[in-house]
């Protein structure tokens, strides 16, 4: 159980990356739009973060606090809603999503805070 534990861990750092990369060259270029790559890494994210919350044969001890798996199950909530919805609902242009410069924004700043209350919580 503890080598799924690491895979699902190694996958949900591969989405953060995914996401946050995406996102970044995005707003570098100057422009704000949910590209295929954005919306990947959330689904990522959402996916292995669900499964990383699963007790999988944890003891007691080395079970995540659940204020902790709360505030960051409702934080990538609000990430997966930001930018996967406008992502399917505009799917057909050519270079993603166009949203506003707050949404994207938000984007950013919920993804680097959820890396925040996963590494600074314990």
């Amino acid at each position: 159980m503890e080598t799924l534990r690491l895979i699902l861990r190694y996958a949900h750092l591969i989405g953060f990356a995914v996401l946050l990369g995406g996102a970044c060259v995005q707003y570098v270029a100057g422009r704000f739009r949910i590209n295929a790559t954005m919306a990947w890494g959330a689904g990522i994210q959402l996916l292995t973060g669900i499964l990383l919350s699963a007790p999988l044969g944890r003891d007691e001890a080395d079970k995540p606090d659940p204020a902790k798996l709360a505030v960051k199950g409702v934080v990538a909530v609000l990430i997966g809603i930001m930018v996967l919805v406008p992502y399917f609902r505009k799917r057909k242009a050519a270079d993603g999503a166009v949203v506003h410069k707050g949404h994207f924004i938000g984007i950013l700043v919920l993804t680097l805070g959820n890396a925040a209350v996963a590494t600074f919580w314990r």
